[in-house]
């Protein structure tokens, strides 16, 4: 994975992953447990949004299929997610 050249995003970059990191610990296991497709929705489309604006395509590219998966109700293909976009975003952390 490619970082952004951008010494200001770069600057940001870390509160950045701490903050998703965040989300996913506190918000994904929850909107699974509660079969919530509307707010796991919500979270796919924004870390869609916000990771483009920092350059990491590959883990839009995960919100885009999170996005996917709950406009066909397949909730038992996004679980398994977790473990990538944390273990993705822990890998960028340690690019930091």
């Amino acid at each position: 994975m490619q970082l952004p050249d951008d010494p200001f995003i770069r600057e940001l970059l870390p509160e950045f992953i701490e903050d998703w990191i965040d989300q996913i610990q506190q918000n994904f296991d929850l909107y699974v447990q509660a079969s919530n497709y509307e707010d796991m929705y919500r979270l796919g489309h924004t870390l869609k949004g916000s990771c483009l604006q920092f350059g990491l395509d590959e883990l839009a590219t995960i919100g885009i299929e999170m996005m996917g998966y709950c406009k066909e109700k397949q909730m038992e293909q996004i679980i398994p997610m977790k473990v990538k976009l944390l273990s993705t975003f822990t890998y960028v952390k340690s690019l930091v």
